[in-house]
């Protein structure tokens, strides 16, 4: 069996088995790494250049300096004052929604709905309604604003990382708008159709006590994290090391963490926030690099752009509507990460192999794949966060409740983004 056969075989599993065993994906991802290296598909020389560790420690890094975030219960306060606004229970659902969206433009999805998520239930204690309908549309609206800047989401990190995007690229590229427009404009139609889906839901809301701030420092480490990648931005690539977004991230972190230590002076601290950090996304991230660069390196990415390139007949139209439609598809059903870090390269190969400019194929892709998730419980972690959260609570939600709510939602926002995203890179 030849090598290329090989490879695709490997990842075919792979990827299989991070669908069928979506607990242990991590230990799949690094073993299938170790498989590549083994049989030679990956040189060993190559493996730590494969692993992108400027999007590993901007994972980290940013994840700790979350986990300081939410225990200063800023989040809690800003949500208080949102809901002191509101005159009923229809707009205090799609005000938590466009809050959760909006701190997860900067803030991991995940974070976000651990974050927002215990608003929407205390008010439902208070009224005595279903919490169900609010964690949802929290949950998918989190999922929709990631794609917004560079550090909201994994998938955009990826896209930073492999098109050399900074911070301010998402918000005006060459001239145009960027990504972080596309995803408001789309974010603003979907936000009628939340209005729409909760027409009936006009309970009134009664003023709840403020949660009580102590600690603001944990928000100007946030706040210092999008200052500083916006300040690396501009400096010239021969002037700033490959990990400089990672090791900002990860700076401030460790000045949160060791402020805390000399605060408290405890050394359970450093261990309360490291043990907060997702290694399993990291470990799946740092395996599925190297599994990529086992099939790029064997040809396999190349073959994949060809299929695609002979399905649109060389049309660019057609193949942008398909990486945008197929990838909402597909992210419905598997985590969008390992897909999107699995597309780039392919997307990259396609706009080679046809001389045209990847971004708009880069952007069709993260449009799909980051708000395709939304269509199933399963298909993005913010969506299982959200459900693990309801379900403590004793809440049961079954896949048909959850579309009822994200599949107008999601359709609306990614119909809006692909009309936008074509329009203004065509």
């Amino acid at each position: 069996m030849e090598t290329k056969t090989i490879a695709i075989v490997l990842f075919a599993l792979t990827y299989l088995s991070l669908l069928v065993f979506p607990k242990i994906r991590a230990y799949i991802a690094l073993v299938s790494a170790a498989i590549f290296v083994i049989l030679g598909i990956l040189p060993l020389n190559q493996v730590l250049e494969t692993v992108d560790w400027n999007v590993i420690l901007m994972i980290a890094g940013t994840m700790g300096v979350v986990t300081l975030f939410i225990e200063s219960k800023m989040p809690s306060l800003l949500a208080d004052f949102i809901i002191e606004k509101t005159p009923n229970v229809k707009w205090a659902i799609v005000s938590l929604a466009l809050f959760a969206g909006f701190i997860s433009a900067f803030v991991d999805n995940v974070a976000t709905v651990l974050m927002v998520a215990p608003v929407a239930l205390t008010i439902a204690k208070k009224l005595k309604i279903s919490p169900v309908p609010s964690v949802i549309a929290i949950a998918i609206s989190s999922n929709l604003q990631g794609a917004a800047t560079l550090v909201g989401d994994t998938t955009s990190i990826l896209l930073g990382g492999h098109a050399d995007m900074n911070f301010l690229d998402f918000f005006f590229f060459r001239g145009k708008p960027g990504l972080f427009w596309i995803v408001e404009i789309g974010a603003l139609v979907s936000t009628f159709v939340l209005l729409f889906l909760f027409r009936k839901e006009k309970q009134p809301v009664k003023t709840m006590e403020r949660t009580v701030v102590t600690d603001y420092f944990p928000t100007v480490l946030l706040v210092g994290i999008v200052v500083l990648l916006i300040i690396a931005s501009f400096i010239p690539m021969e002037y700033k090391p490959a990990t400089i977004n990672g090791l900002i991230c990860v700076g401030l972190m460790l000045i949160g963490v060791i402020r805390k230590f000399i605060i408290e002076k405890d050394t359970k601290v450093f261990g309360d926030v490291l043990k907060e950090i997702d290694y399993t996304t990291i470990l799946l991230l740092a395996g599925l690099f190297i599994v990529i660069g086992g099939i790029k390196e064997a040809g396999v990415i190349e073959d994949i752009s060809e299929l695609f390139i002979k399905a649109s007949k060389d049309n660019v139209f057609v193949i942008f509507t398909l990486i945008v439609w197929a990838s909402v598809i597909i992210s419905a059903f598997i985590d969008n990460i390992p897909y999107v870090a699995t597309m780039l390269p392919v997307t990259q190969g396609i706009a080679a192999a046809l001389n045209i400019d990847p971004y708009i194929l880069y952007f069709g892709l993260l449009i799909g794949a980051t708000l395709g998730g939304n269509i199933t419980p399963i298909g993005a972690s913010a969506n299982i966060t959200g459900i693990g959260i309801l379900r403590k609570e004793g809440y049961e939600v079954s896949a048909k409740q959850f579309m009822k709510i994200s599949v107008p939602f999601t359709l609306a926002a990614v119909a809006t983004g692909y009309i936008l995203t074509w329009l203004i890179w065509k």
